[in-house]
């Protein structure tokens, strides 16, 4: 054949072409075969777990998916367990998903020591938080957890109490004038405030340095945090946009703000783990306080200091676990606290009984042990908004679960490969855990006030707002002594008003409200 006769060269054109597409095509129904079966498998394994919400091969759930919004996803999840019951079982483009809200099945994934990798959904974190605590696995996490434990020990966050008073005295100047006209208090959204507040405290107890986000809202670091977040936010209820080159070839403005919102995060991490470590290196005091960096520098693994990159990962890490959660743990109990008078009012009378009218009154780790009724707020507000509505795992093994608790039914196990979702905000809801579960009633966690049940001993997993088992949240000590250094501040400077219009829960990675979260302020009187 004659390469260079121009009919001859598009008649080989051609083969080549008709020779790559009919690769493609066999490629692609090879793919396509191979998914099928492999699903059909999976299927039959989890037939006598849960049923199947489709039955369409390959396509699974898609249809059903293209209703779920942020806004709705909670509302979505309890019709379904509603419908097919406490486990159910989703399939999309060949991947299996159990989704759960049985306390039981909770148990077993979650305190398992086996079962300690990710839903891969998180891998969207990847570019910022690299491989730190929350996305590292096997070897590397063990190690890691090992070091960072002693960390959080009450010896070392007694001496975050400083600085969770400090900041929460800068929430309260930044509030005082929403308070100045008593006469016409208005509406406001305190989600902005609590998400400033809660980043100048987990900055400074991570890095040893506040980023002063409350005094300097148009930092780039503080426009960088939100930045990420908002994009990750958006990326975990788009599953198109959760593979790295999908999301750069739909979304290239959003990949563009991201990137440049990481590059600056870690440019600012990068420089601040370099200047400690000079001070350590000269022999310098780092400071009375220990931050957690000053713990990854002076760690090692296996034998040899942890590298810039490593160490950045984990402070990474702690900036976004303790940023977000703990605003929306805040902004939901304030809000709480505004619609339920007779329950702010029984909380002010334990902290005026406590600290009585002086307001310069510092708080300290010694007050809390005082302070029962503080905590049963807490916790009954973290039950009805938890900051993290579902947790993942991706099954390293073949899960083990028991069957029904009469014993009817043997033990099931699902496949290895099978992603898990245990949906926390359906099991602390759950009416057959709690007694009148909507009701915000402190009270249930009192030890004379112990919750009707119905049926067996409460599983382990019924209340987990942090989680449960290996991988359950490291900073939770931390995050609830912060919330109640937030919550005793603003409840002995402001009474706070059922202002605004309600939340309408919004899970974005973590809880938000689509309405921002609103309330008003009156500042307290303490006059005879």
């Amino acid at each position: 054949m004659d390469l260079l006769n121009p009919l001859c060269f598009t008649e080989y054109t051609k083969m080549l072409l008709i020779l790559l597409v009919t690769s493609l095509v066999v490629f692609l129904l090879r793919f396509l075969l191979q998914l099928f079966w492999t699903e059909r498998r999976h299927r039959q394994q989890l037939e006598g777990v849960a049923p199947n919400v489709s039955q369409v091969p390959l396509i699974g759930t898609l249809w059903q998916m293209r209703d779920f919004q942020p806004d709705n996803l909670h509302e979505k999840f309890a019709a379904y367990v509603k419908r097919y019951g406490r486990s159910f079982v989703a399939t999309t483009c060949g991947r299996m998903v159990l989704v759960t809200a049985e306390p039981r099945h909770a148990d077993a994934l979650l305190l398992s020591k086996q079962q300690l990798r990710k839903s891969v959904v998180y891998g969207a974190l990847g570019g910022w938080l690299g491989n730190g605590l929350l996305l590292s696995r096997g070897d590397r996490w063990h190690a890691m957890r090992k070091i960072i434990t002693p960390t959080f020990h009450f010896s070392i966050l007694e001496q975050y109490i400083e600085v969770f008073d400090r900041q929460c005295n800068v929430l309260v100047d930044r509030l005082q004038p929403l308070a100045a006209d008593s006469n016409r208090p208005r509406a406001f959204n305190i989600y902005p405030y609590m998400c400033l507040a809660a980043l100048d405290i987990i900055s400074e107890a991570a890095m040893g340095v506040s980023v002063d986000a409350q005094r300097n809202v148009d930092a780039p670091v503080v426009q960088a945090v939100k930045d990420v977040t908002n994009i990750l936010a958006t990326r975990f209820m788009r599953p198109h946009l959760l593979p790295p080159l999908l999301f750069r070839l739909l979304w290239p403005s959003g990949h563009r703000k991201q990137w440049n919102g990481v590059k600056c995060l870690h440019s600012f991490t990068d420089d601040i783990i370099r200047r400690r470590r000079q001070l350590l290196l000269h022999e310098q005091q780092l400071g009375k306080r220990s931050a957690l960096l000053d713990t990854l520098l002076q760690a090692r693994l296996e034998g040899a200091p942890l590298t810039d990159a490593q160490i950045r990962d984990e402070v990474s890490t702690f900036i976004f676990a303790g940023h977000d959660t703990t605003t929306s743990a805040a902004s939901f109990c304030l809000f709480l606290l505004s619609r339920h008078a007779s329950v702010q009012r029984r909380l002010f009378e334990e902290l005026y009984a406590h600290y009585g009218p002086a307001l310069d009154r510092p708080v300290i780790y010694g007050d809390f042990a005082d302070l029962p009724y503080l905590h049963c707020v807490i916790k009954e507000s973290l039950r009805l908004y938890p900051p993290i509505p579902a947790v993942g795992r991706c099954l390293e093994s073949d899960l083990i679960l028991a069957g029904e608790a009469d014993g009817a039914a043997g033990a099931h196990v699902v496949p290895a490969g099978t992603n898990v979702i245990v949906l926390l905000w359906q099991l602390l809801h759950d009416e057959q855990l709690y007694e009148d579960p909507l009701r915000f009633w402190p009270e249930r966690h009192l030890d004379s006030h112990k919750t009707a049940e119905t049926g067996a001993a409460r599983a382990c997993s019924s209340y987990i707002p942090f989680s449960a088992g290996p991988r359950n949240c490291i900073g939770q000590r931390f995050a609830l002594l912060e919330l109640k250094t937030i919550v005793i501040k603003m409840l002995r400077h402001f009474e706070l008003l059922p202002l605004g219009v309600d939340v309408k829960p919004s899970i974005k990675i973590v809880l938000r409200s689509a309405t921002g979260v609103n309330l008003g302020l009156k500042k307290r009187s303490y006059a005879n």
